[in-house]
C-alpha cells in the first residue's frame, strides 16, 4: 500500500478489496434476468462464493434490482427505452417488463440477501441513479466497490463507469458477472480496461482479498 499526501493508495486489486475499505454490490440477480445468462449455475456459485467471503469478513453486501413503472406513469425516455427493449413500434403497446411484485422480478432463491442486507430498487442502468447506494457507501467510508451480478454488458458496465466518476474504485469481478452476448460483454470489458478507471479480478481473487 502506497502513502501519498496523507492518503493510502492501493497498488493492486487485493489491496483495494480489503475488509474495511470495500463493499460488494450485487446487481440484478433476478429470476427473469438470470434466466437469460450463460452458465447460470456456475455464475450463481461464483457470486455465492464472493458473498460468503464478504459476509465472513464483515464487508457490507448491498443489492440492487431492476423494476419498471406501469406504462401509464412512464415518460418519454422510459417509453422509448421500453419500445426498444420490447421491439415495439407503438408506445401504446408498451408493457411493464419488471413490475415490483412479479415473480420474475424477485431475486433468485440461491442468492437471497442475509438479514439486514438492503435491496435498492432502480429504474435505470446505473446502480447509483435513483438509489441511496452512494450515500450508504460514503457513510461506510468505502473506497472500492466489487461488482457482481448480471448483466455485464448491459448494467454492470455503466455502473462501473458511474462508480469511477463518483470517486470510487470499481472492481468488476468478471467471472461473477453474468453475460448474455459474449461479444458485447467482451466489448464492455475492453472499453472498461481502455479507460483505466475500472479494475478487474476473478471470483477466486476477490475471495482471497476479502479473506485478508
Amino acid at each position: 500500500m502506497q502513502q501519498a499526501h496523507g492518503v493510502q493508495v492501493p497498488e493492486n486489486v487485493a489491496e483495494m478489496c480489503r475488509p474495511g475499505a470495500s463493499a460488494v454490490v450485487v446487481y440484478d440477480v433476478q429470476v427473469g434476468i438470470l434466466a437469460h445468462v450463460r452458465d447460470r449455475e456456475g455464475l450463481v456459485r461464483r457470486i455465492g462464493d464472493v458473498l460468503t467471503a464478504a459476509r465472513a469478513a464483515g464487508v457490507p453486501v448491498l443489492y440492487v434490482r431492476h423494476v419498471s413503472l406501469p406504462p401509464t406513469h412512464m415518460g418519454v425516455a422510459a417509453l422509448r427505452t421500453a419500445m426498444a427493449w420490447q421491439r415495439l413500434e407503438r408506445a401504446a403497446d408498451v408493457r411493464s417488463a419488471f413490475p415490483p411484485d412479479a415473480d420474475h422480478t424477485q431475486l433468485v432463491a440461491e442468492l437471497t440477501p442475509a438479514a439486514g442486507e438492503p435491496v435498492f430498487d432502480k429504474l435505470g442502468m446505473s446502480a447509483f441513479v435513483g438509489t441511496p447506494l452512494e450515500a450508504v457507501l460514503r457513510d461506510r467510508g468505502t473506497s472500492a466497490v466489487l461488482l457482481v451480478g448480471a448483466v455485464l454488458e448491459i448494467g454492470i458496465e455503466p455502473t462501473a463507469r458511474h462508480a469511477a466518476d463518483l470517486g470510487f474504485l470499481p472492481v468488476v469481478v468478471d467471472d461473477a458477472c453474468g453475460v448474455v452476448e459474449p461479444a458485447a460483454a467482451q466489448r464492455s470489458l475492453d472499453s472498461l480496461d481502455y479507460s483505466l478507471l475500472s479494475h478487474r479480478c476473478s471470483a477466486a481473487e476477490a475471495v482471497a482479498a476479502l479473506r485478508g
